[in-house]
């Protein structure tokens, strides 16, 4: 997931005494919170060649601190060969009515080795501690679930975790395990017989009382790395699954068809009365918006397409953009997404839903940047590269690829690992050099973006060696 507000909109939507438990009561609300000062990043040495755990890494995101855009804690994993990927809090926004909860805990699911690790954030904020991990033996026995993906937390004080396939990598066995406020294994969440097609990121609005999920692919595919022929062989998805919240049953399934292939992550609005929402597909790097219907059911239309680039020196003759992550700000009026194969990052305004405008575009990277081996191929048949600005002396390497925007609304800040296999494939040199965050600085009142020269974080300066930065997030109120 992409921001750590991801289910503000779910608070207090059950009335009740809004005392202070964790989040904010609203999205506006959270708006005005603190500054961040630190943000946690998962980081990967699995398939990169280097034999050490994957870490949490702490960074220091304060402009008056002396060890700002820094490294300033590790937290090894206890295993190698983890591949920690997206990250979620043990309770947030869905449990602000409830006093008694913190978030404390970040949960960090391990994609291949299926491991979950709660790390104990609240005791040293800026050194977390590893409070416990649910062993992949004990979620294999009560629910056949592997490939644990994203997590959210639930009013109940239960985590929700989506999970790509079972043990042998068959996306069939895929479906979504449920942790109790321990982070014991309670079950599956939905009901027998009602498992999506594929697995991936989900989204619950429970004043909709709906939650939809979405589609990447079976793990036995996607972890070799991409081959195009998988697509043909029906081996990634095209499909959102419809759920009754918080019941867990399957009420509808939505084909996007060849427009919406291997859609990823999913966003409804932070205004919690409004039943419409975004998803991005990543392989037609295309914008699906989905709604309600009077009757109750779900629909979706084409939103935003970002055009392939015809290209020269390339596995194929047109490259995708890749829409690998997108977010949308909490007043709900711009849109962010990543193209991890161009290169660029984009902003659209969206107050008006049904009618978006790209209000800003920069430049981070990508395959087409001057010095690449790619060029691209103008339709009056010139070639041309695209000027990738250096930052601090640094030439920026693989793509963007996750995103977390500040609460503010006015710094969004860039990781470019997608996965070590992937990247792999897609930038050896990203593996070879290590990964690195960037900070663009927003302008959220007439739009636009601007890579800011003062912030970058080298992964390729670790003290084990380069590594891969993937999901940020930083620690809010509660």
């Amino acid at each position: 997931m992409a921001t750590d507000t991801v289910v503000v909109q779910h608070a207090a939507v059950d009335g009740g005494c809004c005392k202070k438990g964790p989040g904010y009561a609203t999205p506006l609300e959270a708006m005005a919170g603190p500054r961040e000062s630190l943000i946690y990043v998962t980081c990967i040495y699995t398939g990169t060649g280097t034999e050490k755990p994957d870490y949490l890494a702490t960074v220091d995101v304060d402009p008056s601190s002396p060890t700002y855009s820094k490294v300033i804690h590790r937290l090894p994993m206890p295993y190698i060969g983890d591949e920690l990927h997206h990250s979620g809090w043990n309770a947030c926004s869905s449990c602000h009515d409830d006093p008694s909860t913190a978030r404390r805990f970040l949960v960090l699911p391990s994609l291949v080795s299926g491991r979950i690790y709660a790390i104990d954030t609240q005791k040293e904020p800026r050194a977390p501690t590893l409070h416990k991990f649910v062993d992949p033996k004990d979620i294999i026995a009560k629910t056949g679930l592997a490939y644990p993906h994203t997590a959210h937390c639930l009013a109940s004080g239960d985590i929700l975790v989506s999970c790509l396939g079972d043990k042998d990598g068959k996306a069939e066995g895929n479906g979504f395990l449920l942790l109790d406020s321990d982070f014991n294994v309670k079950g599956r969440w939905e009901k027998p017989g009602h498992s999506p097609l594929f697995g991936y990121d989900f989204w619950y609005q429970p004043r909709h009382k709906t939650m939809i999920s979405t589609s990447w692919g079976a793990p036995a595919a996607f972890t070799k790395g991409f081959d195009l022929q998988h697509v043909s062989d029906g081996l990634y998805g095209r499909h959102l699954h419809v759920y009754s919240w918080p019941d867990g049953e399957l009420k509808q399934t939505l084909d996007l068809g060849n427009t919406g292939l291997l859609p990823l992550e999913i966003r409804f609005l932070h205004d919690p009365s409004r039943d419409t929402g975004f998803v991005g597909c990543a392989l037609t790097s295309n914008m699906v918006r989905f709604f309600q219907n009077p009757d109750g059911s779900w629909s979706h239309e084409l939103s935003i397409s970002v055009k392939p680039l015809k290209v020269q020196n390339w596995i194929l003759p047109e490259m995708p953009g890749l829409i690998t992550d997108f977010l949308i700000s909490l007043d709900d009026r711009f849109l962010y997404l990543a193209n991890w194969l161009h290169g660029d990052i984009r902003q659209y305004n969206i107050e008006d839903p049904t009618n978006p405008r790209l209000t800003g575009q920069v430049w981070v990277g990508g395959l087409v940047q001057k010095g690449s081996t790619v060029v691209v191929e103008a339709d009056d048949g010139s070639t041309y590269q695209v000027d990738v600005p250096e930052v601090q002396g640094n030439q920026l390497r693989g793509g963007p690829q996750m995103i977390q925007l500040s609460l503010d609304g006015k710094r969004l800040y860039v990781t470019n690992s997608l996965f070590s296999t992937w990247d792999r494939q897609f930038y050896p040199e990203l593996v070879q050099k290590g990964g690195h965050i960037l900070q663009i600085d927003v302008n959220n009142e007439k739009g636009g973006l601007a890579l800011n020269q003062k912030f970058f974080v080298d992964f390729g300066t670790e003290p084990d060696g380069p590594s891969l930065a993937h999901e940020m997030r930083y620690p809010v109120k509660g």
